[in-house]
């Protein structure tokens, strides 16, 4: 785990369209300097933001969070759409979700919207939310052990669903297939570049901080105090986009040593293939 030597984290976003305000990029190297914010002319695309990673793993060996769920839940239910005819494991179902999304920017709001209709809560029309609310194994140990109630990926209402761009990002991790390994559903490498899953909030909380969402620069520097990096120098004031990924930069600076969380104790062989985890997890 020593071998790496920058942490990056995106704050996705799976909304129609080419360019995305809800994207935001920051980096961190090895020590204690402050992460800094990958900013850009136009807001990011989904394209430019893989194009990025492609670029710069090549570069130095570098943890990238991101911050969807890599797969839906199939633990509790045997499969990720019941029912429907499609793959059980989570490489292969990028793959899948990947050749049915013909959607611009990596999008895929046409899986969820004409493929698999039925899986996915939209409103009260299509009946009870509380029977889509299915969770992973590592999401119900994040909420087990205090961290709230994480969303699920066949909510697709509202602000805070992480369902359009779980699916978004799925099309991205087909496309790095062989080329940056992505962690658990491939081992930690001995060299070279590495993707996690990451859920903004766990580093907020080993923080030290209490809420869903950091909107000050005071707040953000009092975390990456915490976190044992140097306080950001911004010379505007951070949304919560930027204050998610610059928190989560530090943070995985902070817990990438540690060899807890790379074995959870509920990671089996299993569930790395077909659910993944989260990171920062226990």
């Amino acid at each position: 785990m020593t071998h790496i030597q920058r942490f990056a984290a995106i704050d996705w976003s799976g909304a129609k369209g080419r360019r995305h305000k809800g994207i935001a990029v920051a980096v961190c190297e090895d020590g204690d300097a402050a992460p800094r914010l990958i900013e850009r002319n136009s807001p990011w695309s989904r394209t430019h933001v893989l194009e990025w990673l492609m670029e710069t793993a090549e570069e130095a060996p570098t943890l990238y969070g991101f911050d969807f769920s890599y797969a839906p839940p199939i633990i509790e239910r045997g499969a990720y759409l019941p029912g429907d005819t499609a793959p059980e494991e989570a490489k292969a179902f990028w793959a899948y979700v990947d050749s049915l999304c013909e959607d611009e920017d990596l999008g895929a709001a046409s899986f969820l919207e004409q493929h698999h209709r039925r899986h996915f809560y939209f409103g009260a029309a299509d009946g009870v939310k509380a029977d889509f609310l299915h969770h992973r194994v590592c999401e119900h140990a994040f909420n087990a052990g205090g961290g709230g109630k994480a969303s699920t990926l066949y909510d697709a209402i509202g602000a805070a669903q992480v369902a359009k761009a779980s699916f978004a990002g799925m099309r991205l991790l087909h496309r790095l297939e062989g080329r940056v390994p992505i962690w658990p559903m491939d081992p930690f490498p001995a060299s070279g570049s590495l993707v996690v899953e990451i859920y903004t909030r766990v580093f907020i909380r080993l923080a030290g901080l209490s809420g869903r969402k950091v909107r000050s620069l005071d707040a953000l520097n009092q975390a990456l105090t915490a976190l044992g990096s140097r306080p950001a120098a911004l010379a505007h004031d951070p949304n919560d986009h930027e204050t998610d990924v610059l928190i989560a930069a530090a943070g995985l600076r902070r817990i990438a040593g540690d060899a807890a969380y790379w074995n959870p104790p509920a990671l089996t062989p299993n569930i790395a293939r077909t659910e993944g985890w989260t990171f920062g997890v226990l």
